[in-house]
């Protein structure tokens, strides 16, 4: 890895992922054809919040956030700020100070697959943050990394100015190429669930819905009585 930091990266349009993030991180990882999940690893640190932007990206060394300061002078309005280090850890790199640097330059979070700590002071702040771990444990700044590079996370890549959307169900990126191709399906798949919504309230059945009753009996489900279930054991 170069030690790095990449100045003017080309960012998406904030509205335009505005509109992406409203639809929800599952709505729209099933519309791009369930992918861009960043994985199940990555939590809330308070329940409730929702949020999108521009990744910035920081890769750190373990129990080192150094390239976290560096990067805050990267950000700016509508970014996210997404944090990876070199092998895992779960120290709490991120905390109220950094979010209180990052929300004076209008960033919208913070994804980072290791640590936060000050969770009470990020909820009363209402500064959105993702991580892998929370942990009081400290941190170091000493080694160098670097900002704005292509990272990895959860199995997916993470480039700079990707749209990232997060919310209780997770976090999601979008290709940049991607994101009006993913705001149109997930406006399609929106469309969708509130046909099926309004149908499951009149009280039709999903399996009707779906077509999953006739499936049933090729995958070999069959329907018996009480009675004749007792009387087989």
């Amino acid at each position: 890895m170069r030690n790095v930091v990449v100045t003017g990266i080309t960012r998406a349009p904030v509205d335009r992922i505005d509109t992406l993030a409203s639809y929800g991180v599952a709505t729209v990882h099933e519309a791009l054809g369930r992918t861009g999940y960043l994985g199940p690893g990555l939590r809330p640190a308070w329940p409730g919040a929702r949020t999108g932007g521009n990744a910035v990206t920081a890769v750190c060394w373990p129990g080192d956030n150094l390239m976290i300061h560096v990067a805050v002078e990267q950000c700016q309005e509508g970014d996210l700020l997404v944090v990876t280090t070199t092998s895992p850890c779960t120290d709490g790199m991120f905390g109220e100070l950094f979010a209180t640097a990052l929300r004076h330059r209008g960033v919208r979070g913070v994804v980072i697959d290791a640590g936060v700590r000050d969770v009470g002071e990020l909820r009363a702040m209402g500064f959105p943050a993702w991580s892998a771990a929370v942990s009081a444990q400290g941190t170091v700044k000493a080694t160098a990394g670097a900002v704005n590079v292509p990272v990895t996370i959860g199995g997916q890549l993470v480039r700079p100015g990707d749209p990232i959307i997060a919310d209780d169900d997770g976090v999601l990126v979008c290709p940049r190429q991607d994101l009006e191709r993913g705001i149109e399906a997930s406006a399609a798949r929106a469309a969708k669930e509130a046909a099926t919504r309004e149908a499951f309230e009149k009280g039709e059945l999903g399996l009707d819905r779906y077509g999953l009753r006739e499936r049933l009996p090729e995958l070999g489900i069959t329907y018996v009585s009480a009675e004749e279930y007792d009387s087989d054991r």
